[in-house]
Protein backbone atom coordinates (compact mmCIF):
# COMPACT_ATOMS: atom_id res chain seq x y z
CA UNK A 1 0.00 0.00 0.00
CA UNK A 2 1.23 2.97 -0.77
CA UNK A 3 1.50 6.16 1.22
CA UNK A 4 2.97 10.01 2.20
CA UNK A 5 6.45 10.06 3.35
CA UNK A 6 7.73 13.04 5.33
CA UNK A 7 11.32 13.86 4.59
CA UNK A 8 13.01 15.54 7.17
CA UNK A 9 16.51 17.25 7.73
CA UNK A 10 18.55 16.72 10.95
CA UNK A 11 17.39 20.07 12.76
CA UNK A 12 13.90 20.04 11.26
CA UNK A 13 14.02 23.24 9.30
CA UNK A 14 13.62 21.68 6.14
CA UNK A 15 10.50 19.59 5.93
CA UNK A 16 8.71 17.77 2.40
CA UNK A 17 7.01 14.85 1.89
CA UNK A 18 7.29 12.28 -0.92
CA UNK A 19 4.02 10.83 -2.32
CA UNK A 20 2.76 7.67 -3.05
CA UNK A 21 5.87 5.60 -1.46
CA UNK A 22 5.56 2.20 -1.80
CA UNK A 23 8.07 -0.71 -3.41
CA UNK A 24 5.93 -0.41 -6.91
CA UNK A 25 6.54 2.97 -7.10
CA UNK A 26 10.37 3.94 -6.03
CA UNK A 27 13.40 2.17 -6.76
CA UNK A 28 16.16 1.49 -4.01
CA UNK A 29 19.90 0.82 -4.23
CA UNK A 30 23.17 0.93 -2.49
CA UNK A 31 25.66 3.48 -4.07
CA UNK A 32 29.21 2.78 -3.25
CA UNK A 33 30.73 5.42 -5.69
CA UNK A 34 33.54 7.38 -4.70
CA UNK A 35 31.29 10.44 -5.70
CA UNK A 36 28.54 9.84 -3.20
CA UNK A 37 31.12 9.10 -0.51
CA UNK A 38 33.03 11.99 -1.51
CA UNK A 39 29.41 13.99 -1.28
CA UNK A 40 28.55 13.35 2.56
CA UNK A 41 32.19 14.18 3.74
CA UNK A 42 32.22 17.33 2.16
CA UNK A 43 29.26 17.65 4.28
CA UNK A 44 30.69 16.22 6.91
CA UNK A 45 28.14 13.73 6.96
CA UNK A 46 29.89 10.66 6.83
CA UNK A 47 27.28 8.92 9.13
CA UNK A 48 24.96 8.36 6.40
CA UNK A 49 27.84 5.89 5.29
CA UNK A 50 27.45 2.40 5.51
CA UNK A 51 30.59 0.73 6.94
CA UNK A 52 31.99 0.07 3.51
CA UNK A 53 31.15 3.50 2.54
CA UNK A 54 27.54 2.82 0.59
CA UNK A 55 24.54 5.24 0.57
CA UNK A 56 21.13 3.56 0.61
CA UNK A 57 19.19 5.78 -1.69
CA UNK A 58 15.81 5.39 -2.62
CA UNK A 59 14.66 7.05 -5.85
CA UNK A 60 11.48 8.66 -6.96
CA UNK A 61 9.76 10.29 -9.36
CA UNK A 62 10.00 14.34 -9.19
CA UNK A 63 6.71 14.94 -9.13
CA UNK A 64 5.86 13.36 -6.31
CA UNK A 65 8.50 14.92 -4.09
CA UNK A 66 7.48 18.56 -2.62
CA UNK A 67 8.71 20.98 0.25
CA UNK A 68 6.14 22.45 3.13
CA UNK A 69 8.72 24.10 5.38
CA UNK A 70 12.71 25.77 5.07
CA UNK A 71 12.90 26.31 1.23
CA UNK A 72 15.00 28.84 1.98
CA UNK A 73 17.60 26.68 3.33
CA UNK A 74 18.01 24.46 0.42
CA UNK A 75 21.27 24.52 -1.58
CA UNK A 76 23.14 22.31 -3.83
CA UNK A 77 26.61 21.17 -4.91
CA UNK A 78 28.28 19.73 -7.99
CA UNK A 79 31.57 18.04 -7.25
CA UNK A 80 32.70 18.77 -10.85
CA UNK A 81 30.69 21.05 -13.40
CA UNK A 82 29.19 17.90 -15.29
CA UNK A 83 28.59 16.05 -11.70
CA UNK A 84 25.20 15.21 -10.26
CA UNK A 85 23.23 17.87 -9.03
CA UNK A 86 23.58 16.80 -4.82
CA UNK A 87 20.74 19.09 -2.61
CA UNK A 88 21.54 19.44 0.51
CA UNK A 89 20.08 22.04 3.89
CA UNK A 90 22.70 24.57 4.79
CA UNK A 91 20.90 24.88 8.41
CA UNK A 92 22.66 21.10 9.19
CA UNK A 93 23.83 19.64 6.10
CA UNK A 94 21.43 16.94 5.38
CA UNK A 95 21.38 15.17 1.92
CA UNK A 96 17.42 15.80 0.41
CA UNK A 97 18.27 14.76 -2.91
CA UNK A 98 20.16 13.88 -6.07
CA UNK A 99 19.30 14.77 -9.62
CA UNK A 100 20.55 14.95 -13.37
CA UNK A 101 18.62 17.23 -15.05
CA UNK A 102 14.61 17.16 -15.71
CA UNK A 103 15.37 15.34 -18.96
CA UNK A 104 16.04 12.56 -16.77
CA UNK A 105 13.93 12.51 -14.37
CA UNK A 106 14.41 10.82 -10.78
CA UNK A 107 15.16 12.68 -7.22
CA UNK A 108 17.42 10.13 -5.14
CA UNK A 109 17.15 10.43 -1.65
CA UNK A 110 19.15 9.11 1.14
CA UNK A 111 17.06 6.42 3.40
CA UNK A 112 17.64 7.99 6.78
CA UNK A 113 16.24 11.72 5.66
CA UNK A 114 12.79 10.08 5.77
CA UNK A 115 10.22 9.44 8.81
CA UNK A 116 8.94 6.58 8.32
CA UNK A 117 7.40 6.50 12.12
CA UNK A 118 6.94 3.25 13.56
CA UNK A 119 7.11 1.24 10.07
CA UNK A 120 11.25 0.11 9.11
CA UNK A 121 12.55 1.65 5.77
CA UNK A 122 11.61 -1.87 4.35
CA UNK A 123 8.28 -1.83 5.04
CA UNK A 124 7.40 1.56 3.07
CA UNK A 125 9.77 0.99 0.04
CA UNK A 126 10.93 -2.72 0.14
CA UNK A 127 14.77 -3.62 0.59
CA UNK A 128 17.20 -2.53 -2.02
CA UNK A 129 17.28 -4.39 -4.80
CA UNK A 130 21.07 -4.38 -5.09
CA UNK A 131 24.41 -2.48 -4.86
CA UNK A 132 26.12 -0.81 -7.52
CA UNK A 133 29.65 0.54 -8.38
CA UNK A 134 31.05 -1.72 -6.00
CA UNK A 135 34.59 -0.95 -6.99
CA UNK A 136 34.73 1.83 -4.62
CA UNK A 137 33.42 0.07 -1.58
CA UNK A 138 35.51 -0.03 1.52
CA UNK A 139 37.29 -3.26 1.93
CA UNK A 140 35.71 -6.03 0.21
CA UNK A 141 33.09 -4.95 -2.31
CA UNK A 142 29.78 -6.16 -1.46
CA UNK A 143 28.40 -9.32 -3.40
CA UNK A 144 26.73 -8.47 -6.66
CA UNK A 145 27.92 -4.51 -6.49
CA UNK A 146 30.88 -4.71 -9.21
CA UNK A 147 30.16 -4.97 -13.05
CA UNK A 148 27.13 -4.69 -14.92
CA UNK A 149 24.61 -5.74 -12.63
CA UNK A 150 21.64 -6.07 -14.87
CA UNK A 151 19.28 -6.83 -12.65
CA UNK A 152 19.63 -3.45 -10.79
CA UNK A 153 19.86 -0.99 -13.92
CA UNK A 154 17.24 -2.41 -15.93
CA UNK A 155 14.62 -1.71 -13.05
CA UNK A 156 16.26 1.63 -12.44
CA UNK A 157 16.16 2.31 -16.01
CA UNK A 158 12.46 1.26 -16.19
CA UNK A 159 11.23 3.94 -13.45
CA UNK A 160 13.00 6.80 -15.47
CA UNK A 161 11.62 5.97 -18.51
CA UNK A 162 8.02 5.42 -16.93
CA UNK A 163 8.21 9.01 -14.88
CA UNK A 164 9.47 10.33 -18.23
CA UNK A 165 6.70 9.11 -20.29
CA UNK A 166 3.85 9.94 -17.75
CA UNK A 167 4.84 13.03 -17.28
CA UNK A 168 6.48 12.85 -13.51
CA UNK A 169 9.22 14.77 -14.28
CA UNK A 170 7.05 18.23 -13.33
CA UNK A 171 6.45 19.78 -11.11
CA UNK A 172 10.18 19.44 -9.97
CA UNK A 173 11.23 20.42 -6.81
CA UNK A 174 14.58 22.07 -7.53
CA UNK A 175 14.47 23.17 -11.14
CA UNK A 176 12.15 25.79 -12.81
CA UNK A 177 9.66 24.34 -15.42
CA UNK A 178 10.07 27.38 -18.19
CA UNK A 179 13.77 27.59 -17.93
CA UNK A 180 14.82 24.71 -16.34
CA UNK A 181 17.15 26.45 -14.35
CA UNK A 182 17.66 25.12 -10.54
CA UNK A 183 15.34 26.90 -8.21
CA UNK A 184 18.00 27.08 -5.63
CA UNK A 185 21.88 28.60 -5.36
CA UNK A 186 24.53 26.06 -6.74
CA UNK A 187 27.94 25.80 -5.93
CA UNK A 188 30.49 23.97 -8.24
CA UNK A 189 33.69 22.41 -6.33
CA UNK A 190 36.77 23.50 -7.25
CA UNK A 191 39.04 20.27 -9.04
CA UNK A 192 41.44 20.89 -5.87
CA UNK A 193 38.58 20.77 -3.77
CA UNK A 194 36.90 17.70 -4.77
CA UNK A 195 40.67 15.95 -5.18
CA UNK A 196 41.01 16.95 -1.02
CA UNK A 197 38.16 14.16 -0.51
CA UNK A 198 39.23 11.80 -2.73
CA UNK A 199 41.33 10.59 0.27
CA UNK A 200 38.45 10.42 2.45
CA UNK A 201 36.98 7.62 0.22
CA UNK A 202 37.49 3.88 -0.61
CA UNK A 203 38.39 1.11 -1.42
CA UNK A 204 41.99 2.51 0.30
CA UNK A 205 40.91 5.74 2.03
CA UNK A 206 43.86 7.53 3.29
CA UNK A 207 42.42 9.68 5.72
CA UNK A 208 39.49 9.38 8.56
Amino acid sequence: MSKEVEVRCRCGEVRGVVANASPRTVNRVVCYCDDCQAFAHQLGRADLLDAQGGTDIVQVAPAAVSFAQGQHRIVGLRLTPKGLFRWHTSCCNTPIGNTLTPAIPFVGIVAQVFDTGAQHPDQVFGAPIGAILGKYAIGEAPAGSTGMNLSVLLPAIGKVLGWRLRGRNWPHPFFKPRTREPIYPLTVLAREQRETLRRFCGPHPTAQ
